[in-house]
């Protein structure tokens, strides 16, 4: 009984990580940038925002990847 236990637990840990990203953003430095823009910050608002900065690194490590390089560069997240 105890061996299910501990596989249960495994997986649990497995899917946490999947559905949730690790957060990036600094929030109390995130909130006051927007808070100085004299807007409110809602509570899922860091959560997406975090979204959106995931999805530009990938698409700077792709853009990367398809010139050739292993390194991202400044000039990878403006692609335009």
């Amino acid at each position: 009984m105890a061996k299910k236990k501990v596989a249960k637990k495994a997986a649990n840990k497995t899917t946490k990580k999947v559905n949730k990203m690790e957060m990036l953003l600094v929030g109390s430095k995130t909130k006051d940038a927007l808070r100085a823009m004299k807007v409110n910050v809602a509570g899922d608002a860091l959560e997406h925002l975090n979204g959106v900065v995931y999805w530009y690194i990938a698409q700077a490590a792709k853009r990367a990847q398809s010139n050739g390089r292993k390194t991202v560069r400044g000039h990878d997240f403006f692609a335009g």
